[in-house]
C-alpha cells in the first residue's frame, strides 16, 4: 500500500487532515490536506526536498490541540516527533505517522545512519551510512589544529539563524541566542564562537541528526559534524540516543519533581 492509498482510508475518519507534500510549480511543499483536496497529494517524494515536518506538527497541535493529524514522516521526522513528545511539545495520541523510507540515493547524500522510520508504509528499508568520518578526522588533529578548524568555519557565520529556525527541536520562546550578553548583536561574524557553542550545548541529548541545519546554512559550516560530536559524547557517557525511545528520557533533561530527584 502507498501512503496516498492509506491517506484515502484515514481522511474524514481517523484523522482530520494529513500533513504531506503538494507539487507547487517544480517544488514539493508541505501542505495540510483535507478530504476535498487529498487527490492533490504527491505520490513520489524527491531526494532533495526535505522540511521540518515535526515543527509543523507541533505548531498545528498548539493551535488546535484536538486536531487529529497524520503526517508523512521519514526516519528523522519520526525521531524528532518522539523527542518532541517526551518534551511535551507534541501529542502522539492525536497523531498517525505514515512512515516513508528514504531511498539509497537520499540515504547516501544525507549520510543518515537510520534512513527509515520504525514502521514503513511506503518505500524500502535502505542501508544507512556509518559514523561521521569527519568527526574522526578532526579528532585526530592536534588540539591547536582542531581549534583553528572550527574557528575558521565559525568565522564565516553571517548569523542568519537559519540553523536554529529550521531545527525541529528548537521551540523555546526565549532563546539564549537572542541574549546580547552571550551573542553580541550586530556583530557579523560573531567576535567569539559563543553562538555555535551555545547552540551545540543546547543540542546535546536533543539532536536527532536530521541534518536540516547544515542544509540551511548558506556558508557551509559543518554543523551536523559539530552536533554529531556532541551527540557521541552523550551516547558514550550516558548510553542515550535522542528520538529512539518514548520511555527513555534524556539524561540531561531537567528533573522536574521531588520524586525524580530522589
Amino acid at each position: 500500500m502507498s501512503i496516498k492509498e492509506r491517506v484515502r482510508e484515514l481522511v474524514g475518519g481517523e484523522v482530520d487532515g494529513v500533513l504531506g507534500y503538494r507539487l507547487v510549480g517544480e517544488s514539493h511543499l508541505p501542505h495540510l490536506f483535507k478530504a476535498d483536496d487529498i487527490e492533490e497529494m504527491a505520490e513520489d517524494y524527491p531526494v532533495g526536498e526535505r522540511y521540518p515536518l515535526a515543527s509543523l506538527v507541533r505548531r498545528l497541535q498548539a493551535e488546535d490541540p484536538g486536531m487529529r493529524i497524520a503526517v508523512v514522516a521519514r526516519g528523522c521526522d519520526e525521531r524528532s516527533l518522539v523527542e518532541l513528545a517526551k518534551q511535551g511539545q507534541v501529542d502522539l495520541e492525536h497523531l498517525v505517522i505514515l512512515g516513508l523510507a528514504c531511498d539509497e540515493e537520499l540515504a547516501r547524500a544525507c549520510g543518515c545512519s537510520e534512513p527509515y522510520p520504525s514502521e514503513i508504509v511506503q518505500g524500502q528499508k535502505a542501508e544507512g551510512a556509518g559514523e561521521d568520518h569527519l568527526v574522526d578526522k578532526i579528532d585526530r588533529l592536534p588540539a591547536e589544529e582542531r581549534l583553528d578548524f572550527w574557528l575558521s568555519r565559525f568565522g564565516s557565520c553571517i548569523k542568519c539563524y537559519g540553523c536554529r529556525n529550521v531545527c525541529p527541536l528548537c521551540y523555546c520562546k526565549e532563546c539564549a541566542l537572542d541574549d546580547a550578553e552571550l551573542v553580541e548583536r550586530g556583530q557579523v561574524p560573531p567576535a567569539q564562537p559563543a553562538f555555535h557553542l551555545v547552540r551545540a550545548i543546547d543540542m546535546a541529548g536533543r539532536c536527532v541528526d536530521c541534518g536540516l541545519c547544515e542544509e540551511a546554512c548558506p556558508v557551509g559550516i559543518p554543523l551536523r559534524t559539530l552536533y554529531r560530536k556532541v551527540g557521541l559524547a552523550v551516547r558514550d557517557n550516558f548510553g542515550y540516543r535522542p528520538g529512539r525511545s518514548l520511555e527513555e528520557k534524556s539524561p540531561l533533561a531537567v528533573l522536574g519533581t521531588e520524586k525524580d530527584l530522589e
